[in-house]
């Protein structure tokens, strides 16, 4: 058993792309727990998407033995990803540990959540150490962010150690300071063994692996455990630690970060954010988990083969597993067939879940428009929650439509503020203040529709910045808006796929823009389709693809010119008989085109 005063749990945190997963490697390499020949890069990303990408999306441990001053310490890391559509990982990422790096990119300074993620640290009480990375870039500036650590953190510049994760320098002094600074476990003491679920994964062989920190007791293989939360009893199959691979240990003690192999198939039996307890001896009271998450963004997920449906529902289910922000609900649509409706945390999230079903469970997918959740005030006096647009009720039974907004800090350079505010404007935000980081840059406090950055604001963000805008947000609450249903009408029928709900004052123009499109990837019929864009009843914009015609005059040479006209009406006349009864089927590229290019 480790001595629990010689154990130390922290994590990383930054803001995305400042050299989390580089310095990882590094501490790795210094601690000896991999070896020089072994060693690549992102080793502790996992996922092929995380390496191409470069970015971390799920949190990964690792346990590193450390020497210092003679005695040996037991270093749990965690890294975690820094985009802000995964800062649920990083939430329960710190309530598994007590001290946090907070690296900061020595060119680029402190940006947008790099200052979310140290409110989070300081918040949980862990205890903060803050890094300036990459100090052998050129462009390198540390005096610069140790002020802006100062003016914009409120943490002692003093405290900052200057580093750099590719060419190694400073590494020893960072685990120096996790030694010194970082206090040692809390909540040991507990008279019951309690750990907390951090994260989770699904292994075919194995069942449900949970990724856990001990608080206080110890678990062993044959343990009875008792998940709190669900009220599920199992027994432990294995424990081990990661070194960064699955190692197996006689037993998990209190302080320790490692997994535990249950005996659960099922993977909605494990909520991440649970506490493990044992069944004999139970706790009295659950683990503070980390904040619960709510889905922000709904998007239909359908196979495209409709007998795989069963396939992505067993899918969707172990993603969900090591997933928690991940919802989904069934659903059927009469375009698509059956599907799920799927709650993300923002579209970097919903990319990456369509992503991973379409590689690690090799399924072909469509998705349809990305929603957010509004509330409704029926005239009956009665308000509903929905995701869908398809499922808005009459607007003769609406009394109000409540539309979610968030707080967004936006950190841009100094001269791209005209441009910015002109975004924010367009997208009907509205800045409240300015505050001014340094001589280049100003962070810009806005509030904005949560519908209007679903689809392009972080793209047109960084094209205003030239790459150095960086934005962070967080939910503020419902706001009234003038809102209406844009519906898509095919030869008179409604496609529910299409439907979305725009603010009216930019129905008009998605509605054209729609309309244009389906006029170019819908196939041509053998009679006129009429493409519609309509709110209710009101048609606001119209598209027709001309019909296949047969050349009906082609055997009549000269002669009477009434004889072509009697063909030609004749051929009219079936023309119509044929939209009276004709269908206008859709092929699936046809879905697939119009919905990927409006995601």
């Amino acid at each position: 058993m480790e001595n629990i005063e010689n154990i130390r749990n922290f994590c990383i945190i930054a803001h995305v792309d400042h050299g989390k997963t580089t310095l990882s490697d590094r501490l790795l390499e210094a601690t000896g727990t991999i070896q020089k020949r072994e060693m690549q890069d992102q080793l502790l990303d996992s996922m092929d998407l995380e390496r191409e990408r470069g970015i971390t999306i799920k949190c990964h441990p690792v346990t590193m033995e450390y020497v210092h001053d003679g005695k040996k310490y037991l270093l749990n890391l965690i890294d975690t990803p820094g985009h802000v559509d995964f800062s649920y990982e990083v939430s329960r990422s710190l309530a598994a540990c007590e001290g946090a790096l907070l690296l900061i990119d020595a060119a680029q300074g402190v940006e947008a959540q790099t200052v979310a993620n140290a409110h989070l640290a300081i918040a949980q009480g862990l205890e903060v150490i803050p890094v300036i990375n990459k100090i052998d870039l050129p462009s390198a500036q540390p005096e610069q962010c140790k002020k802006q650590i100062e003016d914009v953190l409120a943490i002692p510049a003093d405290d900052a150690i200057l580093a750099s994760g590719k060419s190694g320098i400073g590494i020893n002094e960072i685990l120096d300071a996790v030694v010194k600074r970082v206090p040692p476990p809390r909540n040991a003491d507990y008279p019951a063994t309690r750990a907390l679920i951090f994260d989770c994964m699904f292994d075919a062989y194995k069942g449900v692996i949970c990724y856990v920190r001990v608080f206080s007791g110890s678990i062993k293989a044959g343990d009875e455990i008792l998940l709190m939360g669900g009220g599920r009893k199992t027994t432990v199959k294995e424990v081990g630690r990661f070194t960064p691979s699955m190692t197996p240990e006689e037993s998990l003690d209190s302080g320790c970060t490692g997994y535990i192999v249950t005996n659960i198939k099922e993977v909605s039996n494990v909520r991440i954010g649970d506490t493990i307890t044992h069944a004999a001896n139970p706790a009295a009271e659950m683990l503070e988990g980390y904040k619960e998450v709510k889905p922000m963004v709904f998007s239909g997920i359908y196979p495209i083969d409709t007998s795989e449906y069963e396939k992505l529902k067993v899918s969707i289910g172990k993603l969900q597993l090591n997933d928690a922000a991940l919802v989904y609900m069934p659903e059927t649509s009469v375009a698509l067939g059956f599907g799920f409706r799927c709650g993300f945390l923002g579209l970097l999230h919903m990319e990456i879940v369509q992503e991973r079903l379409r590689r690690e469970y090799d399924l072909d997918i469509i998705s349809t428009y990305p929603s957010v959740v509004y509330r409704i005030d029926l005239t009956d006096g009665t308000q509903i929650e929905i995701d869908n647009p398809s499922r808005l009720p009459d607007p003769s039974d609406i009394a109000a439509i409540y539309e979610p907004i968030i707080k967004a800090n936006i950190l841009i350079p100094t001269e791209s503020i005209g441009d910015m505010l002109a975004l924010v404007s367009e997208k009907r935000g509205f800045c409240e203040r300015t505050d001014t980081i340094d001589d280049t840059r100003v962070m810009l406090f806005c509030t904005l529709p949560l519908n209007e950055i679903l689809i392009d604001f972080n793209d047109r963000l960084k094209s205003i910045t030239r790459g150095y805008g960086s934005l962070d947000y967080e939910m503020a609450g419902y706001q009234q808006s003038k809102l209406v249903k844009l519906d898509v009408l095919i030869n008179g029928e409604q496609i529910d796929a299409f439907a979305s709900i725009v603010h009216a004052d930019k129905a008009e123009s998605k509605g054209r823009m729609l309309c244009a499109k389906l006029k170019d990837i819908l196939p041509r019929q053998m009679f006129k389709v009429a493409i519609q864009a309509a709110i209710g009843g009101k048609i606001i914009a119209r598209e027709t693809i001309g019909s296949y015609r047969k050349d009906v005059t082609a055997k009549c040479y000269g002669g009477d010119i009434t004889r072509k006209k009697k063909l030609l009406e004749k051929q009219k006349e079936g023309k119509k008989r044929m939209k009276q009864i004709g269908k206008v089927s859709i092929p699936q590229e046809a879905f697939v085109k119009v919905l990927k290019s409006n995601a």
